[in-house]
């Protein structure tokens, strides 16, 4: 079915299907034609022949009976045709084709007052011959559609090397620092103007890519230096002696909230510029202990809720990402777990090649698990409670380190969600 959806192929196969089409109605036409010709031209004959021999034998009673290979005569009086064969003696006047054991006829008769005459002629031959024209006939459709299949496949060729080239040269474009314009590569035809829509598209696209790259760079520099700021000033009032414990618990508070911000920045630089960082954010990194930091992170968002997070962190994974894509990532999903159950347990787990994380709120119905990922979507048990963001970027970040997320509703209850960062996605 595939290769049937190609353009190609549907070009062969129209120009194939219209040639043995047309063939077949050539073929039957003629063949229609041939019979009908031939069917006059013996009834006329036979009619002219019966008619002239009549007048033949009454101006001369001693006539004799027309007799030839293929054209057998009688003649008898009336209601005295016992010499006429069977098959004939009791049709009436006119011509007519008639079947017998013997073979195949077509038989006119005249019935006077005077004389019935009869006139027969065999057809047995040109039935033969018939049979041999359709079988040529059949050959010559044949012969027709292998060669409409022929024509196909080189119209079919040189209509689509355009097409092929505009492909060949799009790939080349997408790979090319500096493309080059397509349209002055095609004629001022329809693929020519494809062609010059694509390079106003480009256009468009690297024009965008501009504007993000420097947006990405402004919201860097911008964003960094003020957390910065906010990080070094919190760290050196964590350090002054003798702060009252509310105070230390703000400043400690404020101190994470800055790094889950500059953890957050990071992460959404290296997913709008699709790369997986470079130097030290390259290394492998122990998923336990940047789970534990996430999970201390967001111990703050329960709040008074009668909840409390229980961890199961170890085993042994390292994954070769930026600790701050791992911490936003897990960090969402957890965020996520904690915004929606109201108490309970929240189930952390490192297991080999994965993490899960289980809660127990209210679970997601079975006909919008396939939307949780959408921008702006949220679940129906979701209120007003955040902008429907989190999982799709958790979504993509997957998606650009090449891990595997899953959410389902656990049989227990409550909704289980599952990154995997090597292997294939399971249930447990």
């Amino acid at each position: 079915m595939h290769y049937r959806r190609r353009l190609r192929s549907r070009i062969v196969f129209s120009f194939m299907l219209f040639g043995t089409l047309l063939s077949v109605l050539f073929a039957a036409s003629a063949l229609a034609l041939q019979e009908y010709i031939t069917d006059q031209l013996i009834s006329r004959t036979l009619r002219d022949e019966l008619n002239q021999y009549v007048v033949q034998l009454r101006a001369n009673p001693t006539q004799v009976e027309p007799f030839y290979s293929r054209i057998q005569g009688y003649v008898t009086r009336p209601h005295q045709a016992e010499i006429v064969p069977e098959a004939f003696r009791e049709l009436p006047a006119g011509v007519h084709k008639v079947a017998s054991s013997t073979g195949l006829y077509r038989a006119a008769i005249r019935k006077d007052d005077d004389y019935w005459v009869f006139l027969t002629y065999d057809v047995s031959s040109n039935r033969s011959i018939t049979r041999r024209l359709v079988t040529a006939l059949i050959g010559t459709v044949l012969a027709f559609s292998v060669l409409s299949l022929a024509l196909g496949l080189w119209s079919a060729g040189r209509v689509m090397k355009p097409v092929r080239d505009l492909a060949n040269r799009v790939r080349q474009l997408a790979a090319s620092s500096k493309p080059q314009r397509l349209a002055s590569n095609f004629a001022d035809d329809e693929v020519g103007q494809l062609a010059a829509a694509l390079d106003t598209y480009a256009v468009q696209l690297r024009e965008r890519a501009e504007r993000d790259n420097a947006f990405n760079a402004d919201v860097s520099h911008e964003l960094r230096t003020p957390l910065a700021v906010i990080t070094g000033a919190t760290e050196l009032l964590l350090n002054m002696p003798e702060l009252p414990d509310k105070v230390y618990e703000r400043l400690l508070r404020i101190a994470r909230a800055a790094r889950q911000s500059t953890d957050i920045t990071t992460a959404l630089l290296h997913l709008a510029r699709a790369e997986r960082g470079v130097t030290e954010d390259s290394n492998a990194r122990d998923l336990s202990v940047v789970v534990a930091n996430v999970i201390e992170l967001y111990q703050p968002l329960i709040g008074d809720k009668d909840l409390r997070i229980k961890s199961d962190l170890e085993s042994q994974v390292n994954v070769i990402a930026p600790e701050s894509v791992i911490a936003v990532t897990v960090g969402n999903l957890l965020g996520n777990a904690i915004r929606y159950t109201p108490s309970g347990v929240i189930q952390v787990t490192v297991r080999p090649g994965a993490i899960v994380i289980q809660d127990q709120g209210p679970g997601i119905d079975e006909q919008d698990l396939p939307r949780i990922f959408d921008r702006h979507y949220r679940g129906k048990e979701s209120g007003s409670k955040g902008a429907g963001l989190g999982l799709a970027i958790v979504k993509r970040l997957c998606e650009l380190y090449g891990w595997q997320v899953r959410f389902q509703n656990a049989t227990e209850g409550g909704l289980r969600a599952e990154i995997w960062f090597y292997g294939e996605t399971e249930s447990s």
